[in-house]
């Protein structure tokens, strides 16, 4: 049976440690690969500044935190890793971006929890620590069975995470009733979804029925012609739900597509990924409610709060994981007499942290989600 383990990042329960077999130690040297300069800099700087919030709430000296900017570029994200491997660096909380892994293989002699959601293909150092595709899925199927869904179709953009995600509903308990796959190009985008839907056929309908009534001797037919003819459609869709594989503008671009074929969120249940919580999403009412998985968000707000106490700023969401791998790592260490190896990542258990509860499979980490409903501009968490 496992063994369910609260990630210890308070300092209560850090100071219950005895720590007095540690201070003879080494010090706990945790590398850091992220972008501190270029395009990606705020991610970095973010998650850098993270990791400093994690280390003062365990105020455990032996903790080292060694930042290296990898300038979002593979090469240099490589050298950067050698560096730390010269140093005796054994546990490294990166990269960010799935490109620069390409040659981390070669380092054997590190772990690399890297902040990446993808998980196919990885090398062999590499655990993958974002919220992947299966964490969301299994969270959405829990959704499904409570609503008796039964007939939930799955929109895929054809981009290069596809495989990801196809890959993910096979090995998930979710259910799928179709699976399209779609061009985010507008005008392509538009006539995909009429298919999809049924549009043409639903709005020919409209035009049937008002011929129908035209002809016939129904004393209220001209009652009902008014009806029709402020009706878009005519005619049940084969589908209770979507779940829409997609984010930012391209997700926006794709429910008003849904929307103006005439499926509408407050008659379909409109799913879709991790959106963390995006307040653009929040403020824009037309496309809601539409449900979503993420992680703890009571959690996530206690952290900002804390976070902008400390930098005066907002942090990336990216930067919360950091924070809970953090204290991942020194637990592990903590558990294994204070011996730094990539042992400590094999034993089955489970952890509660900050995000919420997960645990480490097959070189990825897999977590339990919450569940969430965005209406009227508001989150309220479903469970």
């Amino acid at each position: 049976m496992k063994i369910l383990f609260k990630i210890i990042l308070l300092v209560i329960l850090f100071n219950s440690l005895n720590l007095s077999n540690a201070i003879a130690q080494n010090k706990i040297k945790i590398g850091l690969l992220v972008p501190i300069s270029g395009e990606f800099s705020e991610i970095g700087k973010s998650i850098v500044r993270s990791t400093l919030l994690a280390t003062s709430k365990i105020d455990n000296p032996l903790i080292e935190i060694i930042p290296k900017d990898t300038e979002s570029n593979p090469d240099i994200t490589y050298e950067r890793a050698k560096e730390l491997q010269k140093i005796g660096v054994k546990i490294v909380i990166g990269p960010v971006f799935n490109k620069n892994l390409s040659r981390l293989e070669e380092l054997s002699d590190i772990t690399f929890l890297s902040l990446t959601n993808k998980i196919i293909d990885n090398p062999k150092n590499i655990i993958s620590a974002g919220i992947n595709a299966g964490s969301q899925l299994n969270t959405i199927a829990k959704f499904q069975k409570d609503n008796e869904l039964e007939k939930t179709i799955f929109l895929i953009p054809d981009k290069n995470y596809k495989n990801e995600i196809n890959k993910a509903i096979k090995k998930s308990k979710i259910k799928t009733f179709k699976i399209h796959f779609y061009d985010s190009e507008p005008t392509k985008l538009t006539k995909q979804i009429e298919k999809i839907t049924r549009y043409p056929q639903r709005k020919q309908n409209v035009i049937d029925e008002i011929s129908r009534l035209k002809k016939s001797d129904d004393p209220n037919k001209e009652k009902k012609i008014k009806i029709l003819e402020k009706k878009d459609t005519i005619g049940k869709i084969n589908f209770d739900s979507i779940i829409i594989a997609d984010f930012d503008e391209s997700l926006k671009s794709i429910t008003t597509s849904l929307i103006y074929t005439d499926v509408s969120p407050k008659k379909i249940y409109f799913i879709t990924l991790n959106q963390w919580f995006d307040q653009s999403l929040i403020k824009e009412t037309v496309y809601q409610p539409i449900y979503y998985p993420s992680i703890n968000k009571e959690n996530f707000d206690m952290f900002a709060t804390s976070y902008i106490k400390k930098f005066d700023e907002y942090p990336n969401q990216l930067s919360f994981l950091s924070y809970d791998l953090i204290g991942l790592v020194y637990y592990l260490i903590y558990k294994n007499d204070w011996n730094i190896d990539d042992k400590i990542f094999l034993k089955k258990n489970k952890f509660k942290g900050k995000v919420g509860i997960f645990e480490i499979k097959d070189k990825k980490i897999n977590h339990i989600l919450n569940f969430y409903k965005i209406e009227n501009s508001n989150i309220k968490k479903i469970f």
